[in-house]
């Protein structure tokens, strides 16, 4: 890394290098430059303890190197799957003056009047309809979309292709698998996922979810522990 003082440049670090990284590293190389044309943009993935220097061409940091880049502005974002770790590790590099960036695929739609927390990924071919409300550090995995009225909290992950209808609550720290369809509420009764709840692939959900529990299936109900 370039480690003279430069007042117009930017360093944004994505943390997290392995497969969902990644894929999201693509989106960033295509987007960020752009974002940000007057400015000499370095872009890094970051690990606590690097195994290499690089991945897929991509400069491979430290945690530590991260945050002494002497670079004008420093961004990041977390693309790791465990919502837990996600806000362990945003705390850290926030508490620390870093800012969070959102990433969204070039092919990501966005209908508008929606409120996106910061730190959002959004991948390939997903569509976050209107007068939504989404928390920080949401993961939108390709082709799921997420339909008008609903509010989501924060870090939660939907896997690719999952089909989140109108007027459903989502609590922070849930997970949605792929394929998952939850049907659509209504103003007056939304569709609730509890906070820290799973919805297992392809699982059809019908009713509410209860905080901190596994459903599957069509319908989906509760997964029995044997």
């Amino acid at each position: 890394m370039n480690r003279n003082a430069d007042h117009t440049s930017i360093t944004f670090g994505l943390i997290g290098s392995r497969g969902f990284g990644r894929e999201i590293m693509t989106y960033v190389q295509a987007t960020l430059p752009g974002a940000f044309p007057q400015k000499t943009v370095e872009i890094v993935f970051v690990e606590t303890e690097p195994e290499t220097d690089e991945v897929n061409g991509v400069p491979l940091i430290s945690e530590k190197q991260f945050l002494a880049a002497d670079s004008s502005e420093k961004f990041f974002n977390v693309a790791i799957a465990n919502s837990k770790v996600r806000e362990e590790i945003a705390a850290r590099i926030i508490d620390q003056g870093v800012r969070p960036l959102s990433v969204k695929a070039p092919a990501t739609v966005d209908l508008g009047h929606n409120d996106i927390g910061m730190g959002a990924i959004l991948c390939s071919f997903s569509h976050i309809k209107t007068n939504v409300r989404i928390g920080k550090f949401f993961h939108c995995n390709t082709y799921s979309y997420v339909a008008h009225d609903c509010h989501i909290g924060d870090f939660v992950t939907f896997a690719p292709g999952v089909h989140c209808n109108g007027n459903v609550h989502i609590g922070h720290h849930a997970y949605i698998g792929a394929g998952a369809i939850l049907r659509q509420g209504t103003p007056e009764r939304p569709l609730l996922i509890g906070e820290g709840a799973v919805v297992g692939m392809g699982a059809v959900v019908t009713k509410n979810v209860a905080p901190r529990t596994t459903v599957i299936g069509n319908p989906a109900k509760p997964m029995i522990k044997k």
